[in-house]
Parts: structure tokens; C-alpha cells; sequence
């Protein structure tokens, strides 16, 4: 979509149009889905977050037509941000587990795979979750959100050279985490 097209949608957004609004999500809704889900674990938690998101750009379109930015880039931030602050409030109830929900894997060949699947992704969040703040919300942007540097650097309101260092540095160190996870295991 060329920043026109997304521009001419947000005004009428922003004038009380549903239809774009409608064009909107129908454009944004599978993505900002997909970065609430990878965060929650869960994708009625995560249609919940998505709809606030909608809601919330629903409500301050006039003001997004005022400072300009990415549409896409803005939902997908609300998104991230609502969804992390969901995870912090969470942490402080505890989790309840119904028994229905319990599940006993299968017997088979591939339970070794899924098992290492499973600890390959908790190495990457172990490794994701040692990066400074700074650091750790641009590789999400990137790599989760697909944001381009350009639209991470809008989002956050910070210069472009600052999200290249800091996307460099972030690898980099993850790269020595799993460089080192490699040699210790030998």
C-alpha cells in the first residue's frame, strides 16, 4: 500500500469511516494477529489485543493524521505494547490449569524432534530475553513484527543509524550467546 493510499484510509478513519477502517484491518489484521499470538501463546488473548488496537486507532485517527508515521508501524507498536503489558499483568495473578486442557503427547518418532524443538526455542527466548531492552524491542520489531528499519525508526521515534546499531548489536551479541552455547556443549 503507498503511503498515499494508507493516508487517504486514515482520514477517513479518522472522519468516522467505517469501510476504511474495515479496509485497515483487512490489510493489517493477519499480522498484527500473528505478532500478538507469538507474544501471548494465545490467539484468543491475542484477537482480544488485536481488537483493542483497531479500537484504539478507531479513536485517535485524528491524531495519527497530525503526526504522521506508518499506520501499519503504529497498530503493530499497539499492538506489541498492549500484549506485553498483558504478559506483566498476568505474572503477578496466578495460573490456573484445568485439568480438560491437559494433554499427553503421543508415543512416536517424533517426539524427540518436538522436544528439541522445544529447547531450541527456549535457548532463542533465553537468548532474546539476555539483550538490553533497547536492543531486544528493535529484533522484535524486525524479525516478529517484519517491520522495515525505516518503519521501526518512525515507530519509535528514534533515527535510523540508531536502529541499524542497535539491530547489529543485538545480533551480534546474540550471536556470541549461541556461539558459546556451541562450545559449551562439547
Amino acid at each position: 500500500m503507498s503511503s498515499g493510499d494508507e493516508a487517504a484510509l486514515l482520514q477517513a478513519v479518522a472522519q468516522g469511516d467505517e469501510e476504511a477502517l474495515i479496509q485497515l484491518y483487512d490489510r493489517y489484521s493477519r499480522q498484527a494477529f500473528g505478532l500478538a499470538y507469538r507474544i501471548l501463546g494465545d490467539a484468543t488473548t491475542a484477537e482480544e489485543v488485536v481488537q483493542d488496537a483497531f479500537l484504539a486507532l478507531w479513536q485517535h485517527a485524528r491524531t495519527l493524521t497530525v503526526r504522521g508515521g506508518s499506520v501499519r508501524a503504529w497498530l503493530l507498536t499497539v499492538v506489541r505494547n498492549r500484549a506485553i503489558d498483558l504478559l506483566r499483568r498476568r505474572r503477578g495473578q496466578p495460573q490456573l490449569l484445568h485439568l480438560d486442557a491437559v494433554t499427553m503427547p503421543l508415543a512416536s518418532g517424533e517426539t524427540m524432534e518436538e522436544a528439541l524443538d522445544g529447547l531450541e526455542q527456549s535457548a532463542v527466548l533465553q537468548a532474546l530475553a539476555s539483550l538490553p531492552p533497547e536492543q531486544r524491542q528493535i529484533i522484535e520489531l524486525a524479525y516478529f513484527a517484519g517491520l522495515t528499519h525505516q518503519e521501526i525508526a518512525t515507530s519509535l521515534g528514534i533515527p535510523l543509524g540508531t536502529v541499524k546499531s542497535r539491530l547489529r548489536l543485538a545480533l551480534e551479541r546474540l550471536g556470541r550467546v549461541f556461539e558459546q552455547r556451541g562450545s559449551g556443549a562439547h
